[in-house]
Order: C-alpha cells, then structure tokens, then sequence
C-alpha cells in the first residue's frame, strides 16, 4: 500500500536523493532478522513469529504520519524490515507443516497467490486513499490491515510439535543458525533473480511518471496482477517438472523483462515489460521457495526458508542501493540501470543451466533432490 507513495513523501521531507534507501534499509533490517525468525520459528512455534512480523507492521504504519526529519523516516524503515524478517518465514514453515512434500509447489503456488493479491490491490488502494483522503490515511489503512493479519493468525492452530520454554537464550544466534548450507543453490539463484526486483520497486514511481503514468499504483497493480495469474500454475508445474526446469524458464523471462522495461520510451511498452516481469517472478519465487524447503531437514526447515529469505533480502537491497545510486534522479540512466538487472538475471540463468546438466548425469534415484 504504501511503497507507491513512500518516493514521494520522502521528497517532500528533503530526502530526493536518497530514494534507494527506502526500499534498501527495509530489506537490510528484514535480512539480518532472518536467522532470528528462522531459529524463532523452529523453536517457539511458527505463530509467535507471524504475530510479531505483524505487530511491527502495524506499529511502523502508525508513526509514519508523525515524522518530520529524515533520519525519523530512516530509523522507521529500518525497525520496519522486522515486518518482512519475521512473517514471511512463519507462513512458509506453518504451510510446508501441513502440506504433503509432493504438493509442496502447489501450496507455495497458493501462499504466492495470497500476497500477490495484497501486492495487487494494495498499491491501487493505497494510491486511491492517498489521494483522495491523504498519506497519513493511507498509512493509518496499512495498520489496520496489519491488525487484520494478526486477529486471523490469532484463530488458527500452532504446528510445531515440539516448543521450546521463552528464554533469552533463544535470541543468540551461532553460526549455524546464520545459514542452511543444503539451500546454497535456491540461494545462489534468488540473489542474483531478486536484484531485480529491488531495481523495480525503486525506479518504477519515478519511470512511470516520467512516461505519464500519474496513478504510480497503477504500474504495481499491472506487476502484482501478472504475477498473480501465474502463481498457481507455476508452483504445480515445478511439481510435475521439477524446480530446475521451472526456474529455467522464468529467469529467462525476467531477463527479456528487463530489456523490455529498460528501453521502454512509452508507457504501454513500459506496462508490458512490468506485466512480463510479473508473469516471471511470481513464478520463481514459490518455485525456489518449494526447492529450498525441499532440500531442508524437517527440524531446520525454518533456518531453510529464513536462508532463502536472506538471499532474497540481499538481492533486493542491493537492487534497491545500487540502482538509486546509478539512477540518481537521472531518467536518461533507466537503461543502464535494468541492462544491470538484465545481465545479473542472465547469470542466474547459466547457473541453472549448470544444475540441468548435473540433473542428467546423476542416477535416476539422485535426480529428485537436485530438482
């Protein structure tokens, strides 16, 4: 609902030319949560870790009307990554707790389409309330959905068997709680494939505007719509075909995606290179979610998603920091800046092209944990 808008309030706080940090010290802040929610979620229960990611939300989106400085706002978005760091690795525990292994990308696939449904509707929302009511409405919305969240996560039944007593000893983290070693290559993909997305949502408001597209939410909800009509099928897919073969095609796609977006000089053409790169990353994403849950033991299996997530965040802050930075404030450095997500993209590719020769060299019985 809000990273639509978040460009443009930090302009009118002075801050034009720190645009990368928005989106940057969020997933920062999400990144180094990781090992905590992951080590959380596989010792107290995946509820407790939904319920906080929640409360932060909720608790950020109430402030934001209050901030007059910049270095208020920045301190906000850093205490607002715990939202992303925690939440998302619960979910994805709870439903790999009740999902048969077989189904594991159909339900991925479900989980994607879920909040490609809250990415699609809401920016619109978000922009609608923004201008007809204000930003600090908006921002009041966005709590009041967090609460939602909450009251539902409330309601249902906690899955891990085994819960670990409150203690502060479950707040120190060692060094194998800071990485899933079985994950590397689910890793190793998403860094590279989620660079990408950071550059998206950084440069995105500013293109489209300067293409005519007033309505900023406008470019997310054609992105989240794409994404959402692939999700299902996609998450099924890499259960028939397997997560390689999947992952083959759609990070090709987010490289054409790219280009297509990068030499955009009108807003239909921008439009369909977002909608492609849509199509593209709703279907990595559940499927490198159902290959790293795949390759993690049941008892780590937290520490396993929370890798992924890492990777994720890494990626997506470093798309977000560098792309400002190349951009900076500068429409005619658009092309360079997704030529960049276009070419790390391309590695990722090779990458995987690397694991489809390995797939068929190794023993038929060996072939499933490498898909």
């Amino acid at each position: 609902m809000i990273i639509p808008e978040l460009p443009e309030f930090l302009t009118k706080l002075g801050g034009a030319d720190y645009k990368g940090l928005i989106i940057s010290l969020f997933t920062l802040t999400a990144m180094i949560s990781r090992p905590f929610s992951g080590k959380l979620a596989d010792r107290l229960g995946r509820k407790p870790v939904i319920i906080f990611g929640g409360a932060v939300c909720l608790i950020c989106s109430l402030f934001y009307p209050w901030l007059t400085t910049l270095y208020g706002f920045f301190m906000l978005r850093i205490f607002h990554g715990f939202s992303t760091g925690f939440s998302p690795t619960g979910v994805s525990a709870y439903v790999s707790d009740i999902i048969p292994a077989e189904r594991r990308g159909e339900a991925m696939g479900f989980i994607g389409t879920a909040g490609a449904i809250g990415m699609a509707s809401g920016p619109a929302i978000g922009g609608g309330i923004a201008n007809q009511l204000g930003l600090d409405w908006m921002f009041y919305a966005s709590s009041f959905f967090a609460l939602v969240a909450i009251l539902i996560t409330l309601s249902v039944k906690e899955t891990l068997k085994e819960r670990h007593e409150v203690s502060w000893a479950l707040l120190k983290i060692h060094k194998k709680d800071l990485f899933e070693p079985l994950v590397i290559a689910p890793c190793i993909v998403m860094v590279l494939a989620a660079y990408a997305y950071g550059a998206v949502y950084t440069l995105l408001p500013d293109f489209g505007q300067h293409l005519g597209i007033h309505n900023k939410g406008l470019i997310f909800t054609f992105l989240t719509v794409a994404s959402l009509l692939v999700r299902l099928i996609a998450g099924k897919a890499s259960d028939i075909y397997g997560r390689v073969p999947v992952l083959k095609v759609t990070v090709g796609l987010i490289v054409i995606g790219m280009m297509i977006i990068g030499f955009a000089s009108q807003s239909w053409i921008l439009i369909v290179g977002v909608s492609l790169y849509g199509l593209a990353q709703g279907s990595t994403s559940p499927t490198l979610l159902a290959w790293a849950t795949d390759l993690s033991h049941d008892e780590h299996r937290g520490r396993g998603i929370a890798s992924l997530y890492i990777s994720m965040e890494l990626g997506i802050g470093l798309g977000a920091f560098i792309s400002g930075w190349v951009y900076a404030n500068s429409p005619a450095n658009f092309l360079l800046c997704f030529a960049i997500c276009s070419a790390l993209s391309l590695i990722a590719f090779v990458y995987l092209l690397t694991k489809m020769r390995q797939a068929v060299t190794v023993p038929a019985s060996d072939e499933i944990e490498l898909n």
